[in-house]
């Protein structure tokens, strides 16, 4: 589902929404406060996902136009940025974070039947096709809102967007070096999402929105069957 935009695109307006809702809740000083990333607090969260969605553009600019737009110049241009954006006022922060977003919608919207599938180079560089910007961008809006860390859970998210984050964590942990075997077994869920390769296979049970909170790093309550909980990798 992550390539049909006609599921993606809802996804990430109503995540946008929800993230745009939980900062506007927040006092101006509680944005200064640390967030649930480690080093970050959550005007970083808010900086990051205003200069993902402007990434995004650049993205769909190239697919648009032919003319190659990286995400970013690099790693340490894309974090300047961030700590940069992060140092600026409340309100900046906050008009920044609903203005990128309808830039980003505006710039999708620009996509025709040919451009949606024009490829163009992801941030780890790896070549996507434009349909799945909107997916990168869920990822981003629903994450981030509960890395906010202000009272949004994995429960928040929409069951299916919990699906489709278990299929492409997964999928994208499974392929690195030391990835230890298991089988997440959400129980809500009437189907097992393998993870890793090997013999001695753990089970790890739990509802799926704890599951993906558990193997993104974000916490989770899930239990292990038949070994110890394992370590899963750091995702992206």
């Amino acid at each position: 589902m992550r390539h049909d935009v006609r599921v993606t695109l809802p996804w990430m307006g109503g995540g946008t929404e929800f993230l745009v809702q939980s900062v506007d809740a927040l006092p101006d000083d509680a944005l200064r406060a640390p967030s649930a990333l480690d080093g970050w607090s959550r005007a970083h969260v808010v900086a990051h996902v205003a200069r993902n969605a402007e990434a995004l553009i650049r993205l769909a600019t190239w697919a648009r136009t032919g003319v190659e737009n990286p995400m970013y110049a690099d790693a340490q241009r894309r974090n300047a940025d961030i700590e940069a954006s992060a140092q600026a006022p409340t309100e900046t922060l906050r008009r920044e974070l609903v203005s990128t977003a309808a830039d980003l919608d505006a710039a999708l919207a620009a996509l025709d039947d040919d451009s949606w599938h024009a490829e163009v180079r992801s941030a780890q560089g790896r070549m996507i096709p434009a349909v799945e910007l909107p997916w990168m961008r869920v990822r981003e809006v629903w994450l981030h809102a509960v890395d906010l860390s202000s009272g949004a859970g994995m429960h928040d998210l929409p069951p299916d967007v919990v699906d489709v984050l278990l299929d492409d964590v997964t999928t994208a942990l499974s392929a690195k070096d030391g990835c230890p075997a298991a089988a997440l077994t959400p129980d809500d869920r009437d189907r097992t999402w393998p993870l890793g390769s090997g013999d001695d296979v753990v089970e790890v049970r739990g509802p799926a929105a704890e599951v993906l909170g558990w193997l993104t790093g974000r916490g989770g309550a899930v239990t292990a069957v038949g070994g110890a909980l394992p370590e899963p990798p750091r995702w992206i």
